[in-house]
């Protein structure tokens, strides 16, 4: 009798001591309260973060840019200045800039919008219109009154567009058999009747860099003692570029590059019989066929 009165006596205890525990509430330890250093240090930090510069700037007031006259005025009553400041006639620019407008390189989700399409096409050809300090991104800001990020990045922008596979096919094309005809046409008048099939010519052109290319720069160095890189240009008689190679080194002789050219490689495709490319000295006399001659001027008679 007293062994199982311990007993329930046991279990009652068990079961109100259960009772007790599913009712109080478990705390989780709060850890310790910032000291006034801490607080100080994190005010500190969300200062330094708010603010872009941490010391005073000595800024440089910024004058009027040229950019301005030069599409307002310029463009309108003086062509002739406004091809010296951007190497375009007018009607091209505004062309050039109606095609690249809806570039999506162009367009952001930001508050705040980019500058106009028309000025950043301008600074971009500004820049690749001149070489050595004029070209310098302090000289190209001050001419167009931004900064000299501003520079940088719609240069980017621009050839970003300009690089795009859609504006390449687009532009820089084999011409239509119109197209190649006044070619013809504008050779033989301006030479004879049996030149005519020479509608177009190719001749390569120098890249200058700024400095030296780290890997194998002296390959790079061209005859005209700079480090370039060598570009050929195939063109109709109208100046309009319908093929372009590049890569090759400045010290890669013309008749090197040419050899990797879409119109060396292909020509039975590109060419017709009879038909030829004018070129100068630099390139070799070759025999495609029995009547698909490649020329130098130089060789001709009569020139």
């Amino acid at each position: 009798m007293d062994g199982e009165g311990a007993d329930d006596g046991g279990e009652a205890d068990d079961e109100g001591s259960g009772g007790e525990d599913e009712g109080e509430k478990v705390r989780v330890p709060r850890g310790p309260r910032p000291s006034r250093m801490g607080r100080h240090v994190r005010r500190t930090l969300d200062g330094m973060y708010a603010r872009r510069y941490e010391a005073a700037r000595n800024t440089l007031p910024r004058g009027p840019g040229y950019l301005p006259h030069v599409l307002h005025v310029f463009k309108n009553a003086r062509p002739d200045k406004f091809r010296e400041q951007l190497r375009i006639n007018p009607t091209t620019f505004d062309r050039l800039v109606a095609r690249l407008a809806s570039d999506p390189v162009f367009s952001n989700d930001s508050d705040t919008p980019q500058m106009p399409v028309e000025q950043q096409v301008a600074i971009a050809l500004y820049r690749f219109g001149h070489y050595g300090n004029a070209a310098s991104l302090e000289s190209v800001a001050n001419w167009a009154g931004c900064g000299k990020g501003t520079v940088d990045l719609v240069t980017r922008r621009v050839m970003t567009a300009v690089l795009r596979q859609d504006f390449l096919t687009e532009f820089i094309r084999h011409p239509t058999p119109g197209e190649k005809e006044k070619a013809k046409d504008w050779v033989e008048a301006h030479s004879c009747r049996a030149w005519r099939n020479g509608w177009c010519m190719v001749d390569g052109t120098l890249v200058p860099f700024d400095d030296r290319p780290f890997w194998y720069g002296e390959s790079y160095f061209d005859r005209k003692s700079n480090y370039s890189m060598n570009v050929q240009v195939v063109s109709l008689p109208n100046l309009r570029i319908i093929e372009v190679s590049y890569g090759h080194t400045g010290s890669t002789h013309d008749s090197s590059a040419w050899q990797k050219t879409n119109f060396a490689q292909c020509h039975d495709d590109l060419l017709e019989d009879g038909e030829f490319i004018w070129a100068d000295s630099a390139y070799p006399v070759r025999n495609i066929s029995s009547t698909r001659v490649y020329r130098p001027l130089s060789t001709q008679s009569g020139i």
